[in-house]
């Protein structure tokens, strides 16, 4: 699904990720985790291809296509979706307007799909505006459940969310990533940033990495490797056995 060799990108004049090398197979759920700063979002913002993220060295393809030097909206094309941590309020389209524009599914459904997140009432209303952390992430799932990507990337989805919504939110993503399906019989695949873990208790994901200082630095049981920065810090990973 995803396979990136030795990328290492630029942010502005800074040099914030060195020689990363990733490889998500079809059906598989990576987690990633790190201190902040530590070039996650940099990571993912890197693989939906925006303009502010310079690759320097390095190779991304996807489904077996070399995607490094496409734009955003061609990988979004092909098959890459995402959800954000902070997204930004869009005044003057309505979230129902959008959903229509990104749909890969029947339009006749997005009322419904709307609707299985609580956001039936919101299709009318200026994306994101006067939004409650919870509606903004709830409006972000349905975005991505509308545009139906075939690898999803979620940025912190657990952050400034309530216990309840973080329910429907992971309940809601585990069946887009077909957690229901045995591993074999999944087609859709993902990579996501937690620093609570929270989301790990939706999500049965199959591959955890540390990120720090903008590497790769370890490998393993996501939830043993949660378990263990809890325990001790992050500063066991950096001399991890694993790397």
């Amino acid at each position: 699904m995803l396979h990136i060799e030795h990328l290492h990108v630029n942010v502005g004049d800074k040099e914030v990720l060195r020689d990363i090398n990733l490889h998500i197979s079809e059906g598989e759920t990576h987690v990633l985790l790190g201190p902040n700063g530590s070039g996650k979002t940099t990571l993912l913002m890197t693989i939906m291809g925006f303009t502010n993220y310079t690759i320097t060295r390095g190779k991304i393809t996807f489904k077996g296509v070399d995607v490094t030097m496409m734009h955003a909206h061609e990988r979004a094309k092909r098959g890459i979706g995402m959800l954000f941590q902070r997204p930004p309020t869009i005044s003057g389209l309505k979230l129902g307007k959008l959903l229509t524009a990104i749909s890969r599914t029947k339009q006749e459904n997005i009322p419904e799909l709307a609707k299985s997140v609580h956001m039936d009432k919101f299709l009318e209303r200026d994306i994101n505006k006067g939004f409650s952390g919870g509606e903004i992430k709830r409006s972000e799932v349905l975005q991505l459940m509308i545009q139906n990507p075939d690898f999803v990337m979620l940025d912190e989805p657990e952050s400034g969310v309530d216990l309840e919504n973080i329910s429907l939110i992971g309940t809601t993503i585990g069946a887009l990533l077909e957690k229901d399906k045995y591993l074999a019989k999944r087609k859709k695949s993902g990579l996501v940033i937690t620093h609570t873990g929270y989301i790990l208790d939706y999500l049965d994901a199959d591959k955890g990495h540390v990120m720090c200082d903008g590497q790769i630095r370890c490998h393993g049981n996501p939830r043993e490797i949660l378990k263990d920065i809890k325990q001790r810090g992050y500063k066991e990973c950096l001399e991890c056995r694993n790397q």
